[in-house]
């Protein structure tokens, strides 16, 4: 039960904007598509659709967490889109269910993310959180979390795209970076691990903005 909370991969929304992401990100598409996330209408079909999202159709999802962030980070105020996406993956690899509860958890993770509608996508970050009923067992062992982060860097599709057209970026000022670290799992009671993470994160970094979370991708990107 331990790896629940570090098993990202979930799939993206249905939404054209999202989906095509993921694939310019996983190295899939090249500088057409990183234009089409950009500037194309969420209300097409997608070209690479994902499984479907209810709650895509909810109110826009960063909200103030309404008590405290427990043993969660809260977002740093920087506007690198490789440092925050650093801190973003060691908060993502990183809890203590001693110190926090299931929705206190969800609630200071919503903290991070971007509060524009067209691109957020709540699912993907949201999906790696184990039910209620699982937090609630690790809690009964006191289980926690600690994180390291090695290196983040953006992919080289990513980087290749941006080369062929820099203007691409210019609208929704979205970035993919991957991000390689560890993470350190016990109980209360003794016994443990660590396993090596690497994950590839959507970030927007508007100019004169601080960061935020858009996303995270269902593959890393190299």
């Amino acid at each position: 039960m331990q790896k629940r909370i570090s098993a990202f991969g979930i799939g993206w929304s249905s939404r054209r904007r999202i989906a095509v992401a993921a694939a310019v990100l996983t190295g899939l598409l090249a500088i057409t598509l990183l234009t089409a996330v950009i500037t194309g209408p969420a209300d097409r079909p997608s070209s690479h659709p994902g499984p479907a999202s209810p709650s895509r159709s909810a109110a826009p999802v960063a909200t103030e967490p309404s008590s405290g962030t427990g043993s969660v980070a809260r977002p740093p105020r920087i506007s690198d889109p490789v440092q925050f996406a650093k801190a973003a993956a060691q908060m993502l690899w990183s809890y203590d269910t001693r110190t926090t509860g299931h929705e206190q958890q969800l609630t200071a993770m919503r903290t991070w993310m971007t509060k524009e509608y067209p691109y957020v996508d709540w699912v993907s970050v949201s999906a790696q959180m184990p039910t209620p009923a699982l937090w609630a067992r690790m809690a009964d062992q006191g289980q926690y979390a600690t994180a390291t982060v090695a290196e983040g860097h953006c992919p080289a599709a990513f980087k290749q795209a941006l080369a062929e057209d820099p203007s691409a970026i210019t609208q929704a000022h979205i970035y993919a970076v991957t991000v390689t670290g560890k993470q350190t799992i016990a109980w209360a009671k003794g016994g443990g691990g660590a396993e090596d993470r690497s994950i590839t994160l959507a970030v927007q970094c508007r100019p004169s903005k601080d960061c935020t979370l858009v996303a995270i991708a269902p593959t890393v990107a190299p």
